[in-house]
């Protein structure tokens, strides 16, 4: 395969990179706050115009080592409590360094909002998963499964259907989600294979594979030039320097198995293994170190079995919606990920592996 095409950079992103403003290098713990203040403003920002229509609700989710987690449900605020609805995980991105509760709202928000407009109501729950340098590899992913069995343990206090649970993330919050459906059908938790099934899984820009543990998938390529940790090396937002970073911080070296750890590494999957995946929705970037683990992984789910909606986002950097506000690209993303829910749980068939170039 070679996916080099979709590099870029696009026209539409060279004329808004100029305007925005370089990131300091600083320590992680400086960096974090500031980076989380801005994300808090922005969604501050872009829920004005819709929060009338969400109704938001915080809980606390008691870990299995004692911790404790936020979390945050929005529904529609015309729907009561006791109606029913399907319901969506979504884990935020920001390499396991940033990200807060309130970060999410305005993209928890306007899922729950177009879906509304598409009649097909949700019910969102947004989890705080704790974070680096504190917290280091495998804490996130244990908070994430932790508020999974919350979720089914509590699922008539919040109003949702446990058996119509889709689960989505940005990417590391999309590198969770798929951690998270491979660990109820394989994994160690007892407790999150018990519950139902999952019904959906939507990953945008995801992080599915450590470069250091790539293994088979570079394989899987015309030839390592081709490879976006080549093309897209020194690509804006997430240069492989910073992905480095984020894996430091993870502090994955000490795991002597990490290529084939499902938590880690679920890129890493065998064919064998994806067949009891459910139907997946991607949306990935091209000029971005990790859009060929995306596709590689969509294409091997499209061979064995799962249906997989592919999208590409040509010549655009990883995470590069912050920055499209109300524009036509900026939908498009939302739609996407939005779209991915009730497509999950429409039943969909396999498909041929198709991209749909946004």
């Amino acid at each position: 395969m070679d996916f080099s095409e979709y590099t870029g950079p696009s026209a539409e992103w060279l004329a808004i990179e100029p305007t925005l403003p370089a990131m300091p290098q600083m320590p992680p713990l400086e960096l974090r706050d500031m980076v989380n203040k801005g994300r808090e403003e922005l969604a501050a920002e872009g829920i004005k115009e819709i929060a009338s229509q969400v109704q938001m609700q915080d809980y606390i989710v008691t870990t299995r080592d004692g911790a404790s987690l936020e979390v945050r449900t929005y529904r529609p605020s015309t729907i009561a409590n006791s109606e029913k609805l399907p319901v969506y995980i979504h884990l935020h991105g920001g390499g396991y360094l940033f990200g807060t509760l309130a970060s999410e709202d305005g993209i928890c928000s306007r899922i729950v909002v177009s879906r509304m407009q598409n009649n097909t109501p949700v019910v969102v729950l947004n989890v705080n998963y704790r974070h680096t340098p504190e917290h280091q590899f495998p804490i996130a992913w244990y908070d994430v499964e932790d508020a999974f069995v919350w979720l089914h343990d509590n699922i008539d206090q919040i109003g949702g259907l446990a058996d119509q649970v889709v689960v989505g993330g940005i990417s590391a919050g999309a590198h969770l989600t798929a951690s998270l459906t491979l660990t109820q059908l394989y994994g160690d938790n007892e407790r999150v294979k018990s519950c139902p099934r999952i019904r959906g899984q939507v990953l945008m820009i995801p992080a599915l594979v450590s470069a250091k543990y790539y293994g088979n998938r570079k394989e899987m390529l015309r030839s390592p030039e081709v490879s976006s940790y080549v093309t897209c090396a020194n690509a804006p937002i997430l240069p492989v320097s910073r992905i480095d970073l984020f894996m430091k911080l993870l502090n994955i070296d000490r795991y002597p198995n990490a290529a084939r750890d499902l938590r880690m590494n679920p890129g890493n999957v065998t064919a064998e293994e994806v067949k009891g995946l459910p139907p997946t929705t991607f949306g990935v970037a091209g000029n971005d170190p990790l859009r060929d683990e995306g596709l590689l992984f969509a294409k091997m789910l499209c061979e064995n079995g799962v249906p997989a909606d592919v999208h590409v986002f040509p010549g655009l950097p990883h995470g590069f919606r912050r920055w499209f506000g109300k524009s036509a690209t900026g939908k498009k993303w939302d739609d996407v990920m939005s779209g991915g829910i009730s497509w999950a749980l429409s039943n969909p068939t396999v498909q041929p592996f198709t991209i749909k170039v946004e």
